[in-house]
């Protein structure tokens, strides 16, 4: 699989309602996105639900192949983070888990393929070098190191890695790597010089989505 440069993560909790999501997701797209992941820790699977669904209705056109859904000339694929029974209600096109979660095998046997009859994309949270050695040993098509700088998206941070763990992390697995926790558009280019394939971004896109994304992509070209 290729990840695009910026992996923007819509997380439910920053926005008021789910209109608001789903017009975020839109300007990214619109920016030229390709992938969003739609996280939501509220723990109410109706709600988390809803808000999936109506991001796929947003985007959906034509069902084309690669796991994704054409708007304009553009593929987009859609990334459920931690719930893979979401992912498969949804018919998102993968689920991203962390170290807290069901292990990779387990929910690669939960995911399987979306409606277009491709693998569901399954991504999974490293936060040191054991983790991550043991990531890639599983099915998972992509890992993610961080937090790379401080962050205030999760209440309690796992230990800053900094640029060298990114460095470590690229050395230690060839699958695609996504750097997430404190990237902005300031030192996003540093992380992907020190190796990583893609950046998660969630709070430096909140304040308009859109031309922050056109920012992250012409620094990430």
């Amino acid at each position: 699989m290729i990840l695009p440069r910026l992996y923007p993560i819509l997380d439910a909790r920053c926005f008021p309602d789910a209109n608001a999501v789903v017009a975020a997701a839109g300007e990214l797209v619109d920016a030229g996105c390709t992938l969003i992941q739609y996280r939501n820790k509220s723990g109410n699977a109706r709600a988390m639900l809803e808000q999936a669904r109506e991001l796929k209705k947003r985007f959906i056109s034509h069902p084309v192949a690669n796991q994704a859904i054409r708007v304009g000339q553009r593929s987009i694929n859609l990334i459920m983070n931690d719930r893979a029974d979401l992912c498969l209600a949804a018919d998102f096109d993968g689920v991203h888990v962390g170290q807290d979660d069901l292990s990779p095998e387990s929910v690669r046997k939960i995911i399987g393929w979306n409606s277009q009859g491709n693998d569901r994309w399954l991504g999974v949270s490293t936060h040191n070098p054991e983790q991550l050695r043991e990531a890639d040993l599983t099915s998972a098509d992509y890992l993610a190191i961080g937090p790379v700088f401080q962050t205030s998206s999760k209440e309690r941070p796992d230990p800053v890695v900094g640029l060298e763990g990114v460095r470590r992390a690229r050395v230690l697995t060839r699958k695609p790597l996504v750097a997430i926790g404190g990237i902005t558009r300031a030192n996003a280019a540093w992380v992907i010089e020190a190796g990583a394939d893609s950046v998660a971004v969630i709070s430096d896109l909140l304040r308009q989505p859109g031309k922050s994304a056109e920012e992250f992509l012409r620094i990430l070209r």
